[in-house]
């Protein structure tokens, strides 16, 4: 393989990465001026120019006339004829955002903090106008948008598009979410929950491409699945399929917030990890354990450990009903990589009835903290491609029915 790939210093390379870098600043800054990317790339006008042509030829990128500083100038911005999508994606303590073509071309993106106990109303209008300005930023307007996926950190009721239980995203309860922000956004807006949407992104784009029958174990602050069975997310009757964190595999262990206890959430979950750690440490994060345990503190990496452990346990129970081919780890905790991964595949391989052979393949995600937002992307596109399907065939039937009445008319003249 390696005697395929081209040298660093070829000419082919260096043109790859010269077009690289100009995609990329468009990407960041939204529509530019050539002479503006020639500054902010390195590269001379001339290569600029012929780079921006040839973009421009393949579809990936658009120039229209515009000013800059009072002169004419050529404004440079990601091709998106096809229309955009959104992909959003509330955890607990974050808000990220990615817009893209059909394609999955990201055209904008952020990212910021959330309050620990934040509420929907002030966060949806929030994303109303983050959304306008991310738009306008890449050369769009509102009516390029056709469609937005939302991600939440908790079951979804697939019927209202509202928390299914009450309290486990408090501010929440009760908000018909895809109704507020179809209101506000004009544009039709579709719900899952955090780990379905990371399940369909990792199978779209990240460490489950190509395979029909995965698990997407997302373990953060709470601990969730996205089951994707024969190609397909599965959410189940009610929306609720996937929720592992409330699998108890300790009788009589701590109580967990769905009012059970030994659920595993309750025991390996990112809260459960901080209390058995916090001790003369206030205001410790999972990321400050994840950071503490890479740099060889014991403790952090027997608590991590031992929540790779408990999280095997329910993984192999889920594995011996769905028999999936790939398991993929995502979420804050994930991040911890094999101190994580190895004490779950070391108890996934032990319980599961197919043995070693057949045992799910245990892997890191490939999208990492945007695979939920990435997947909300791809749940809009998804949704669009299936509303034109559906206009399509209708479209195709009535003018079907329209010849045919046609044609009755006919005979019944001649007749």
């Amino acid at each position: 393989m390696e005697a395929h790939r081209r040298t660093p210093g070829s000419q082919t390379s260096l043109r790859e990465a010269n077009r690289g870098r100009i995609v990329d600043a468009v990407k960041k800054y939204g529509g530019l001026s050539q002479i503006e990317l020639a500054g902010l790339t390195g590269l001379s006008p001339a290569t600029v120019s012929n780079i921006v042509k040839e973009l421009s030829g393949a579809g990936v990128l658009t120039t229209a006339p515009g000013t800059r500083s009072g002169r004419r100038a050529q404004n440079v911005t990601l091709a998106h004829a096809l229309g955009l999508v959104a992909g959003v994606h509330y955890s607990t303590r974050h808000l990220r955002i990615a817009v893209s073509d059909a394609s999955y071309t990201v055209v904008a993106e952020t990212h910021m903090p959330l309050a620990k106990d934040h509420r929907a109303d002030s966060e949806l209008d929030r994303l109303t106008l983050l959304l306008a300005d991310m738009l306008e930023s890449a050369g769009a307007g509102m009516l390029d948008l056709l469609a937005v996926g939302v991600a939440l950190p908790a079951p979804v009721d697939q019927r209202t598009g509202t928390v299914a239980r009450r309290g486990i995203l408090r501010g929440w309860d009760g908000v018909e979410v895809a109704d507020v922000l179809q209101r506000s956004l004009k544009r039709p807006v579709f719900v899952d929950t955090d780990a379905n949407a990371a399940a369909l992104g990792e199978l779209r784009m990240g460490a489950a491409r190509g395979k029909n029958d995965v698990v997407y174990v997302d373990v953060g602050d709470r601990i969730g699945a996205g089951l994707v069975l024969g190609g397909r997310v599965y959410s189940g009757h009610g929306g609720m399929a996937g929720e592992l964190g409330h699998t108890v595999i300790q009788e009589d262990g701590p109580p967990c917030e769905c009012g059970n206890r030994g659920c595993v959430q309750a025991i390996a979950g990112g809260n459960a990890l901080i209390q058995k750690l916090q001790t003369g440490n206030r205001g410790l994060k999972l990321q400050d354990v994840i950071v503490r345990a890479m740099a060889g503190d014991s403790d952090a990496i027997r608590a991590i450990a031992d929540a790779g452990t408990a999280i095997g346990v329910a993984t192999a129970n889920l594995s011996n009903l769905l028999d999936p081919e790939r398991i993929v780890i995502g979420g804050e905790l994930g991040r911890a990589g094999e101190l994580l991964l190895g004490p779950m595949r070391r108890e996934v391989e032990r319980a599961v009835l197919a043995g070693t052979r057949f045992a799910p393949e245990i892997v890191q995600s490939q999208l990492g903290q945007n695979a939920s937002a990435m997947g909300a992307m791809a749940m809009a596109v998804d949704r669009v491609s299936l509303n034109a399907d559906e206009t399509q065939i209708a479209t195709s039937q009535i003018a079907t029915t329209q010849i045919a009445t046609t044609q009755i008319a006919a005979e019944e003249h001649r007749e």
